[in-house]
């Protein structure tokens, strides 16, 4: 049979069933007619139908009633000496012919020779199958019985995101890369079903006569695959190495979860190899190793023994924190920066924490965190481990600079110097300075990070500066300092609070509108003030769900006109963030603020509450909606409400980055401590966000609902980095 090219094209094409049903059946008919003495003897290549040849396929699943029909139609059929032959079952050691050559994966060659016991072989009825379609070219059948292939939608979803990711397409430049890519179809779907444990699962390609008269005419019909995807193969025996030398064996076996007899499955070998790497790392073990996972197939058994070698290695604890440059970074202040202590069970997740901090300093350029033993394991108690730190500087000093304008802030050029480390560990010396036609301003800040511990910043900052707001006309000199846990992108804190004191003097007016000149004011302000923020969203710049909620007090005493006033002023911030299906998801804010035992005219213009821009009420200019006196000029109130929703809508444009923004804003401002909503200006409009790596970039187009024709433009457009809350 080797030598006829029949059967060769029927030894590819035909199923794997199907190969010895075709032998079978072409040695039978010789054998028959040579029991019967014929007058001559055919050649084989006369025996074998032209539709065997033509669609091989199809005349297996036939069987050989076809070609006899096309023969001749006898009144009696002649005995067939192989009458009682019994067929062998899909995936059965008799007929597993081709085995795989997956990596990691061997399977056993054991086993009776191919066509042993051939009187005891039977045929398994062809199971009932139901078409799915994956493209216009290409359509898989399946066995109606789900039990039969219980893991159908999960192999068809693979499938189509394989199949695309090898860019097999259904194309036809000509014949032979129409073949290679039914062929890579073929094998890709052979794999996967390895994968899912189908080791003796069957591929075949139909062909019915529309198709087939549709291929020979040189037309692409579609291709179709029948599926039979056989016995699932289960787990044999499962050599985990010397994992059961370690203390915790009972635990880290129960993370493995999987037993001898659960269905094979590769994912499920990746996914609890992963696992308990994870589980030692986090369990003390700092040195475990672990192969890759070894799979031996045994066809006779239907089953695969699985070899992963374990090395747990001994089990730890944290000891002392190292650094190589001691003068820059110094090993108190690491040890500071790390969340464990010493005496604390060794985690790797600690460990790559630690470096994730370090790398957030910016004073370094990279870092190396190597776990060093200090003492072994020894009689069931636990050794120690030094955690040596190894850092390179990077670049301390930074030159910034910015040029730009804005409808709130008109012309401004920006310029800084800053060296980070100027001061050791994390010492910063930063100067700036602002030129613009609304605001100019000359400041100088020391800012030291983890101050006393992780994530906490002290910062002292003396400036001057010249602004006029759209209310306010400002001339103030000013001394602040702040100490805070903050919250960052790399760390995102669930609570952060900031305590600090001020003293500013400021001469100041309201805005002069008209051109009529009046008098400046002089206040000497001083000032506690704390702030608290519960953050349960899901990101600092684009959260999608959770809420935050934000609580600012601060108590002051103002002296002007030789009198003495103390009030309090205070503010609460809440937002949530619900999303509502695929790509949407609808967001609110609300802020209620208040000034408390103070008139108007004792609270310096700039320290009243205005609301109006970017982060306010879009649609009118910074600080322009609230109470305005008989000159036109806004005054500032004692209580504000305000209220913003929007839908943040996911396009899919440019590979989903662009998101619509439609939204609506209002607020109020009164002159009292109580809002009484004399004064409400609403703003509607739609914005654009496109997300980067670090954030979206947002442009609003804010409308105003209810301006003042006299004040307030007809639009205005805001620029910024995140989403407006």
């Amino acid at each position: 049979m080797a030598g006829n090219p029949a059967s060769a094209r029927a030894d590819t094409i035909l199923p794997r069933p199907a190969v010895p049903i075709l032998a079978l059946c072409l040695l039978a008919q010789p054998l028959a007619l040579a029991a019967q003495e014929p007058p001559a003897s055919p050649q084989l290549e006369d025996l074998i139908p032209e539709t065997a040849v033509e669609q091989p396929e199809q005349w297996a699943t036939e069987g050989t009633e076809a070609s006899a029909a096309e023969t001749s139609e006898p009144d009696e059929a002649p005995e067939a000496p192989f009458a009682e032959l019994e067929i062998p079952a899909p995936g059965s050691p008799e007929l597993d012919l081709d085995a795989s050559a997956d990596t990691g994966v061997v399977e056993a060659a054991d086993g009776p020779p191919p066509f042993a016991g051939i009187a005891e072989l039977q045929l398994p009825p062809a199971p009932e199958l139901e078409n799915v379609r994956i493209d216009s070219g290409l359509e898989l059948a399946f066995p109606v019985d789900r039990d039969a292939f219980p893991d159908r939608n999960a192999f068809i979803s693979r499938f189509r995101e394989l199949r695309e990711a090898e860019q097999i397409g259904n194309g036809a430049d000509n014949v032979a890369l129409r073949a290679a890519r039914i062929r890579a179809d073929r094998e890709l779907l052979e794999r996967q079903l390895r994968v899912y444990g189908y080791y003796d699962a069957r591929v075949t390609r139909n062909l019915d006569e529309q198709a087939a008269a549709a291929e020979a005419a040189g037309e692409n019909p579609v291709v179709r695959f029948a599926i039979l995807p056989g016995l699932r193969y289960s787990f044999g025996a499962i050599d985990l190495g010397q994992l059961d030398t370690a203390p915790d064996y009972p635990g880290l076996r129960t993370t493995f979860a999987i037993a001898s007899g659960d269905p094979l499955l590769a994912d499920r070998i990746v996914e609890r190899r992963n696992a308990l790497a994870s589980a030692l790392g986090e369990s003390g073990y700092p040195f475990s190793r672990l192969s890759e996972p070894q799979l031996l197939i045994d066809h006779e058994r239907s089953e695969g023994d699985l070899t992963l070698t374990v090395e747990p290695g001994g089990k730890y604890v944290f000891g002392e924190v190292t650094s190589s440059q001691p003068d820059f970074l110094s090993s108190k202040h690491l040890a500071r920066i790390a969340r464990f202590e010493p005496g604390e069970l060794y985690q790797r997740s600690l460990e790559q924490d630690l470096r994730q901090a370090i790398q957030a300093t910016g004073v370094v350029s990279s870092v190396t965190i190597t776990p060093r033993e200090i003492s072994p394991p020894v009689d069931g108690q636990l050794g120690e481990l030094a955690m040596d730190v190894a850092v390179e500087k990077g670049k301390l000093r930074t030159i910034a600079g910015a040029i730009g304008y804005g409808s709130e802030d008109g012309i401004k050029v920006e310029a800084s110097w800053e060296h980070r480390n100027l001061f050791p560990p994390e010492g910063a010396l930063r100067i700036r300075g602002i030129l613009g036609t609304r605001e100019m301003l000359a400041g100088i800040g020391f800012r030291r990070n983890n101050f006393r511990g992780r994530d906490q910043l002290l910062t002292l900052d003396a400036y001057t500066s010249d602004i006029r707001t759209e209310a306010v006309e400002a001339r103030t000199v000013g001394l602040r300092g702040a100490f805070e846990r903050y919250s960052n992108l790399l760390f995102q804190k669930p609570f952060s609070w900031q305590v600090g004191v001020e003293t500013i003097f400021t001469d100041e007016r309201n805005r002069v509108i008209g051109g009529i000149e009046r008098p400046r004011q002089e206040y000497l302000v001083g000032s506690l003030f704390g702030r608290a923020t519960i953050d349960q969203s899901d990101s600092l710049l684009d959260p999608t769900h959770g809420f935050r909620v934000t609580a600012f007090l601060a108590p002051e005493i103002s002296r002007t006109l030789g009198d003495d006033t103390t009030y309090l002023r205070s503010q609460l911030d809440a937002s949530v963030y619900q999303p509502v299906g695929k790509g949407l998801t609808l967001a609110a804010r609300g802020r209620f603020a208040t000034i408390q035992g103070a008139k108007t005219y004792q609270v310096a213009p700039s320290r009243r509450l205005y609301s109006g821009g970017g982060s306010s009420v879009r649609g009118y200019a910074y600080q322009a909606v609230g109470p305005r006196n008989d000159f036109g000029e806004p005054t500032g109130g004692r209580s504000q409400v305000e209220f913003s929703a929007e839908a943040r809508i996911d396009t899919g444009l440019m590979g989903g980055a662009v998101q619509v923004v439609p939204f609506f804003d209002l607020g109020s401002v009164s002159i009292d401590p109580t809002p009484d909503f004399r004064f409400v200006n609403y703003g509607v409009g739609l914005g654009v966000r496109y997300k980067t790596g670090f954030g979206p970039i947002r442009v609003d187009l804010g409308i105003p609902l209810n301006r003042n024709p006299m004040f307030d433009s007809s639009f205005a457009v805001y620029v910024s980095l995140g989403q407006a809350f």
